[in-house]
């Protein structure tokens, strides 16, 4: 007898597999390929522009300065409103609908220019402050998913008993809810955090030299004429990636490795 084929589960990885190998693994080889050569031949001074052009480290600080204020306002604007979801007897996922899937149907390019358009009929000035609107407005479903999954998964059983223990609402909150939703928090930070480091469309459309942020400067050398543009924007592309595993570890050492496992790798993958 003929003996019969069985279809294993590792062969449906298969095709993810070779997306990730050409979609992926090539592009960062790529990547690091223009960024390790110069001229023809290796070179490490790609790198070396980085520490040697003037106000580099400076943009760079303020664009860290910006993710680290966007994220925050999105932290507190999307806990809240998580917590009123999971714990709400109405169509929830209605809501999440709404609030996350439907704006998501609109390029993101579309929702900044119609952004623009708005702050110019309301006579909105402040580049930064639009800036700071601009990406709070599109990066702020990112943190609201993860906490919004978090939340309505967790086990009321141990907020039940800390309040039958005498535990006030805001003694709860601190010691019980906000530890237990801790990975979701450290997920919802790193997927708006970094790709708001690497961000340059907004800050271009709806800033001025004022927001100047590190993708502005990536971004510039990728489409400059002629010269080592690719070779220089390549190696600051790796630097910036560099930072993103940075920031991965801190996050599984501060979740025990959840973060990652709830989104903190998509904030990753969403930079490439």
């Amino acid at each position: 007898m003929k003996a019969k084929f069985k279809l294993k589960r590792s062969y449906f990885s298969f095709p993810y597999a070779v997306l990730a190998a050409l979609f992926v693994i090539l592009p960062l080889l790529i990547t690091a390929f223009y960024a390790f050569t110069r001229d023809g031949g290796f070179s490490f001074m790609n790198f070396v522009k980085f520490f040697t052009t003037p106000n580099t480290l400076k943009v760079l600080a303020f664009s860290l300065g910006i993710a680290a204020l966007v994220t925050a306002i999105c932290l507190m604007l999307a806990y809240p409103l998580a917590m009123l979801l999971a714990d709400s007897a109405v169509n929830k996922s209605a809501i999440m609908v709404m609030l996350f899937i439907m704006p998501m149907w609109i390029n993101s390019l579309l929702r900044t220019y119609a952004i623009k358009n708005v702050f110019q009929l309301i006579g909105m000035n402040n580049a930064y402050v639009a800036v700071i609107i601009g990406l709070v407005y599109d990066f702020f479903p990112f943190m609201l998913l993860p906490l919004y999954s978090v939340l309505s998964n967790m086990d009321k059983s141990y907020i039940e008993a800390a309040k039958d223990l005498g535990s006030g609402s805001v003694h709860t909150f601190f010691r019980v809810r906000l530890p237990l939703s801790l990975p979701g928090i450290m997920s919802g930070v790193l997927m708006v955090f970094m790709p708001t480091v690497s961000t340059f469309a907004i800050s271009e459309i709806l800033g001025d030299t004022s927001t100047y942020m590190f993708g502005n400067i990536i971004n510039d050398w990728f489409t400059a004429s002629g010269g080592s543009g690719w070779n220089i924007g390549s190696a600051y592309s790796l630097i910036l990636l560099a930072l993103i595993g940075i920031t991965m570890l801190i996050a599984n050492k501060v979740t025990g490795g959840k973060a990652s496992a709830t989104g903190g790798a998509q904030a990753g993958g969403g930079l490439l």
